[in-house]
């Protein structure tokens, strides 16, 4: 990748093919505290229907910060979050095993003629629309197990779900409702023209699916996680990785977490100078746990400021949510609250901590419980406490939210604020919270 010049407002349109990592073309290079503006495709379903893709998502070509070296972060705070899209399809995915070898993902290839990763074309609609460019086969390695349409109202309030009818007809005109950008590659999943549930009302609130940093290794971009990277260990393909080990040099950048929404600050780690920032998979809205393994991928804009932060050696994410998507046990301290743990320490004896703030550690594995492991041990690290006190104040003034089954979590707590200080956080979490 290529230093290019310096911009304090940047904006891309640039996709990759489904990978991230260190060998894919920089979109351009902001300033330490410029803005970033992205115009992105849908995430899952299109990349996963497209069997050209290498992975499962569509992301923005990765995006150098000017100064950024490794052992650093970055911090991004997201300004806006717009859909684009007027309509999309999802649901529950039903795999086709004659289009892929390893992965349905990744490891795509014509069922008929064998070409792999191979062009196609599109005709008609349906779940055989998809089609081999070479052989003229179906060539997608999805279909739906359980799908459904959904329509948005224009102020992307609420969506609804379409009958058969309503389905086919946004399918006939599946690219201009999408919104699909004029640089993605990607097949509209409204082909496909799912009509479950119909007339089921559901409330909206955009937030991006996949966003962090570039990973010292190329890998498929929807495999950026513990969980889904499961599926590279012992791989015969391009991505395959040896070991659970191997996983360790992922950045966590697929976390699909709906508190990754505007006035959210997500801070990721450096592992490349120039850290690579990329876009992509938003999502119109999502219920906790994604537990169809997929949710309205839609295309849309993003604004985002970002900020590099010396030497903040981080393992993984970490996310300071509006205090509004705080839970109830760690959102900051009131004044009044703060006065009765004073007055109440001081009937025991105690000296009361009352500066503290909230922050949350984002972790992924295999499991839920190997994503709360991974998020005990990057909040250990990055906090300098022990286990068993990191334990003991996600219990106290904390918990442990689902991000995405099987495995994505954010252990969240109160933090003492010189801790924080100690590790350069303060002044951000300050402002977060007004603090």
């Amino acid at each position: 990748m290529s230093q290019q010049e310096v911009s304090e407002e940047l904006y891309v349109d640039q996709y990759t093919l489904g990978l991230v990592g260190p060998d894919q073309e920089w979109a351009g290079t902001v300033a330490d505290g410029g803005t970033i503006r992205t115009y992105t495709p849908p995430g899952c379903w299109g990349p996963m229907v497209t069997p050209s893709f290498r992975g499962g998502h569509e992301v923005t070509r990765p995006i150098r910060v000017e100064g950024a070296e490794v052992g650093d972060a970055v911090a991004i705070r997201i300004r806006d979050v717009e859909v684009t899209s007027m309509a999309t399809s999802t649901g529950s995915m039903a795999e086709r095993e004659e289009a892929f070898r390893d992965d349905p993902f990744v490891d795509h290839r014509c069922p008929e003629c064998g070409t792999t990763w191979p062009d196609s074309v599109v005709e008609g609609t349906g779940e055989d629309a998809i089609r081999c460019a070479e052989c003229g086969a179906n060539a997608s390695s999805f279909g739906f197990e359980y799908g459904y349409t959904v329509a948005f109202d224009h102020e992307n309030a609420v969506g609804v779900t379409l009958d058969k009818e309503g389905a086919h007809e946004l399918a006939t005109d599946a690219d201009e409702v999408m919104d699909i950008p004029e640089n993605s590659r990607q097949h509209p999943i409204l082909l496909y023209e799912p009509d479950g549930m119909p007339g089921t009302l559901g409330r909206l609130r955009p937030f991006i699916g996949n966003i962090g940093t570039t990973p010292p290794v190329t890998m498929p971009d929807s495999h950026n996680a513990g969980d889904f990277g499961q599926s590279l260990i012992g791989a015969d393909h391009d991505y395959g990785v040896e070991t659970e080990a191997d996983l360790e040099q992922r950045t966590d950048g697929h976390m699909d977490i709906p508190e990754v929404r505007p006035g959210a600050t997500l801070i990721c780690p450096v592992a490349v100078d120039g850290a690579g920032i990329y876009v992509g998979d938003l999502h119109a809205n999502q219920g906790d746990g994604e537990l169809s393994l997929h949710t309205t991928d839609v295309s849309g804009t993003v604004t985002m400021d970002v900020e590099v932060i010396e030497g903040l050696d981080l393992d993984g994410p970490v996310l300071l949510p509006n205090e509004a998507d705080l839970p109830f046990i760690s959102a900051p301290y009131t004044e009044a609250e703060r006065e009765a743990g004073r007055e109440l320490g001081a009937e025991h004896g105690v000296e009361t901590e009352t500066e503290m703030a909230p922050i949350q550690v984002v972790g992924s594995g295999a499991t839920v419980n190997d994503a709360t492991q991974n998020a005990f041990d990057r909040a250990t690290k990055l906090l300098d406490m022990s286990e068993g006190e990191v334990r003991g104040r996600c219990t106290f003034t904390g918990g442990v939210q689902i991000g995405r089954l099987p495995g994505v979590v954010q252990l969240d707590m109160l933090a003492p604020l010189d801790v924080l200080e100690a590790r350069g956080l303060d002044d951000l979490v300050r402002e977060q919270y007004d603090l």
